[in-house]
């Protein structure tokens, strides 16, 4: 009985999630359409810190909690299912053009961010004490509150770069898109969707723990499937969508400024506010990652876009290391 009510909690906790991102991206995109931003930028920015706001939530109520596998996890997750699911599944309904600026910078940013994740972990290889909530004679590393500070400096610089290309490639002559909410109507998408995005994130954290506890589960394999892709769907459905509507530029934005946000702002919160142990497993699964932004890299630099053949590929990979992240 008590696995059932955690069940339909997390169920909530997720519509909570998605609805309040989805609010709160609309209420965001309107504001940056009156300001003349290009998509792609809206994409980088505004789209992909909303759609990252569920693991935002989540990563940051873990490591309030102590769940810090969860808080890694999830992060490592998700940015595996926006690269491989959110990217592929655009790429299987229509080729997704790869912007040549965004590929060399923005898509670079993210692999050499995933690199220094990498480094900051290994840098941080210890055994760890009981009072991190491991066994002590547990080999892992620890994102600690420099690291954190690390990762949150670098994520002002990309920020503040990102925003001065965004004015810079305005269009002053050019007229304000049209948006059909109000002031008001705005602001109450803003505020009420980033509520019921702190507050789903709150109980897909304490349900998605009750869940693996009752089924013999560790928390850093319910951070990489159930909590991951969860989370990620925002992102998923915000890209196809945009991929839709012909917005590729939303879409590949979406995927890139989402991973860049995960690691560098949500890590960095998380260790900044309490020191993050990191498993060994967790260890590889980010060195997987690198491989993984390095294969899709490829694809983008490659050519002018990420065709059908290519988006299956991504796809089957993630399948594959699915498999792989729950047999092990």
């Amino acid at each position: 009985m008590n696995t059932l009510l955690n069940i339909v909690i997390l169920l909530v906790g997720f519509v909570l999630l998605i609805k309040g991102a989805d609010f709160f991206v609309e209420g965001s995109a309107a504001v940056a359409r009156k300001m003349l931003v290009p998509s792609v930028i809206i994409g980088l920015t505004i789209v992909a810190f909303g759609t990252s706001a569920p693991e935002m939530a989540v990563s940051i109520s873990a490591a309030l909690q102590g769940s810090n596998e969860i808080a890694v996890s999830n992060v490592i997750g998700s940015n595996m299912f926006n690269l491989l699911v959110v990217l592929g599944a655009c790429a299987v309904m229509a080729p997704v053009p790869c912007d040549k600026e965004i590929v060399n910078r923005d898509f670079s940013f993210m692999n050499i961010i995933t690199a220094v994740l990498i480094i900051l972990v290994f840098g941080g290889f210890m055994t760890v004490s009981v009072e991190y909530g491991l066994n002590s004679s547990e080999e892992c590393s620890i994102l600690s509150r420099i690291d954190g500070i690390v990762l949150l400096c670098l994520f002002v610089f990309y920020l503040s770069y990102t925003v001065k290309a965004a004015l810079k490639s305005r269009n002053k002559d050019e007229e304000p898109t049209k948006v059909f909410l109000k002031v008001w109507e705005i602001i109450l998408y803003i505020f009420g969707g980033l509520a019921a995005i702190i507050a789903g994130g709150q109980l897909v954290v304490n349900s998605a723990k009750a869940i693996a506890l009752a089924a013999g589960m560790s928390e850093t394999l319910v951070g990489l499937t159930i909590v991951a892709v969860g989370t990620s769907l925002p992102e998923l459905v915000t890209s196809i969508v945009a991929a839709k509507k012909s917005e590729n530029g939303l879409a590949v934005g979406n995927v890139i400024g989402s991973n860049i946000f995960n690691i560098l702002f949500i890590l960095g919160v998380s260790s900044a506010i309490m020191p993050i142990p990191v498993t060994v497993q967790s260890v590889m699964d980010s060195i997987l990652l690198i491989a993984m932004c390095f294969i899709v890299f490829l694809f983008a630099k490659t050519r002018d876009s990420i065709n059908k053949k290519e988006g299956l590929i991504m796809i089957l990979v993630y399948i594959a290391y699915m498999g792989y992240a729950i047999v092990r």
